[in-house]
Protein backbone atom coordinates (compact mmCIF):
# COMPACT_ATOMS: atom_id res chain seq x y z
CA UNK A 1 0.00 0.00 0.00
CA UNK A 2 1.50 3.11 -1.21
CA UNK A 3 0.73 6.30 1.25
CA UNK A 4 1.82 10.14 1.81
CA UNK A 5 2.50 11.47 5.25
CA UNK A 6 2.79 14.69 5.87
CA UNK A 7 5.05 16.24 9.25
CA UNK A 8 6.50 19.95 9.88
CA UNK A 9 2.95 21.95 10.62
CA UNK A 10 2.35 24.27 13.67
CA UNK A 11 2.23 27.51 14.87
CA UNK A 12 4.20 30.21 13.72
CA UNK A 13 4.60 33.90 14.12
CA UNK A 14 3.87 36.51 11.04
CA UNK A 15 7.00 36.49 9.29
CA UNK A 16 8.61 33.70 10.33
CA UNK A 17 9.82 29.85 8.67
CA UNK A 18 8.10 26.67 8.91
CA UNK A 19 9.10 23.25 6.61
CA UNK A 20 6.77 21.05 5.89
CA UNK A 21 7.99 17.61 4.77
CA UNK A 22 6.12 14.79 2.94
CA UNK A 23 7.46 11.50 2.61
CA UNK A 24 6.12 8.72 0.19
CA UNK A 25 6.40 5.35 1.70
CA UNK A 26 5.17 1.62 -0.08
CA UNK A 27 5.61 -0.49 -3.02
CA UNK A 28 6.84 2.48 -5.44
CA UNK A 29 7.91 2.11 -8.99
CA UNK A 30 7.90 5.92 -10.04
CA UNK A 31 6.95 9.54 -8.81
CA UNK A 32 5.98 11.60 -11.48
CA UNK A 33 4.92 15.21 -9.77
CA UNK A 34 4.75 15.96 -6.02
CA UNK A 35 2.65 18.88 -4.74
CA UNK A 36 1.12 20.81 -2.35
CA UNK A 37 -1.92 22.17 -1.53
CA UNK A 38 -3.86 23.90 1.56
CA UNK A 39 -7.56 24.90 2.64
CA UNK A 40 -8.11 27.37 4.39
CA UNK A 41 -11.36 27.76 6.60
CA UNK A 42 -14.35 28.45 4.33
CA UNK A 43 -12.27 28.70 1.44
CA UNK A 44 -11.71 26.26 -1.71
CA UNK A 45 -8.06 23.69 -1.68
CA UNK A 46 -5.47 25.54 -3.78
CA UNK A 47 -2.86 25.25 -5.43
CA UNK A 48 0.47 26.28 -3.79
CA UNK A 49 3.15 25.00 -5.18
CA UNK A 50 4.45 21.38 -7.21
CA UNK A 51 7.59 19.79 -8.83
CA UNK A 52 8.06 17.09 -11.24
CA UNK A 53 10.55 14.58 -11.83
CA UNK A 54 12.42 17.25 -14.17
CA UNK A 55 12.92 19.12 -11.40
CA UNK A 56 10.15 21.73 -12.69
CA UNK A 57 8.43 24.06 -9.99
CA UNK A 58 5.32 25.68 -10.36
CA UNK A 59 3.93 27.95 -7.57
CA UNK A 60 1.22 30.08 -6.90
CA UNK A 61 1.19 33.89 -7.16
CA UNK A 62 0.50 34.28 -3.57
CA UNK A 63 3.76 32.14 -2.63
CA UNK A 64 6.25 33.27 -5.43
CA UNK A 65 9.62 34.38 -4.01
CA UNK A 66 8.50 33.24 -0.07
CA UNK A 67 7.88 29.34 -0.78
CA UNK A 68 10.40 26.66 -2.18
CA UNK A 69 9.34 23.43 -3.05
CA UNK A 70 12.13 20.31 -3.16
CA UNK A 71 12.23 16.90 -3.45
CA UNK A 72 14.92 14.10 -2.55
CA UNK A 73 14.16 11.55 -5.55
CA UNK A 74 16.22 8.53 -2.89
CA UNK A 75 13.78 9.42 -0.33
CA UNK A 76 10.45 9.81 -2.10
CA UNK A 77 10.14 13.20 -0.16
CA UNK A 78 9.42 16.46 -0.61
CA UNK A 79 9.65 19.61 0.88
CA UNK A 80 7.89 23.00 1.50
CA UNK A 81 10.14 25.62 2.87
CA UNK A 82 7.85 28.63 4.19
CA UNK A 83 9.36 31.80 4.99
CA UNK A 84 8.28 35.24 5.03
CA UNK A 85 4.84 33.50 6.53
CA UNK A 86 1.61 35.72 6.02
CA UNK A 87 -1.77 35.17 8.65
CA UNK A 88 -3.27 34.52 5.53
CA UNK A 89 -0.99 31.16 5.08
CA UNK A 90 -3.13 29.70 8.15
CA UNK A 91 -4.37 26.65 6.19
CA UNK A 92 -3.98 22.93 6.13
CA UNK A 93 -1.29 21.68 3.81
CA UNK A 94 -1.79 18.43 1.91
CA UNK A 95 0.63 16.79 0.07
CA UNK A 96 -0.14 15.49 -2.95
CA UNK A 97 1.68 12.78 -5.64
CA UNK A 98 1.17 10.66 -8.70
CA UNK A 99 2.86 7.72 -7.99
CA UNK A 100 3.17 4.20 -9.88
CA UNK A 101 3.13 1.39 -7.88
CA UNK A 102 5.11 -1.55 -8.20
CA UNK A 103 3.18 -3.81 -10.48
CA UNK A 104 0.60 -0.79 -11.74
CA UNK A 105 0.09 0.01 -15.30
CA UNK A 106 -1.47 3.62 -14.57
CA UNK A 107 -0.36 6.50 -12.18
CA UNK A 108 -2.31 6.92 -8.51
CA UNK A 109 -3.25 9.91 -7.15
CA UNK A 110 -2.77 10.34 -3.90
CA UNK A 111 -3.33 12.82 -0.63
CA UNK A 112 -1.87 13.35 2.83
CA UNK A 113 -3.61 13.54 5.78
CA UNK A 114 -2.91 17.17 5.93
CA UNK A 115 -1.23 19.46 8.29
CA UNK A 116 -1.81 22.42 10.12
CA UNK A 117 -0.21 25.50 9.42
CA UNK A 118 -0.83 28.50 11.63
CA UNK A 119 0.50 31.88 11.12
CA UNK A 120 -0.62 34.43 14.38
CA UNK A 121 0.73 36.71 16.85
Amino acid sequence: QVQLVESGGGLVQPGGSLKLSCAASGSIFSISVMGWYRQAPGKERELVATIANTGTTNYADSVKGRFTISRDKAKNTDYLQMNSLKPEDTAVYYCNARILPYGGFRYLELWGQGTLVTVSS
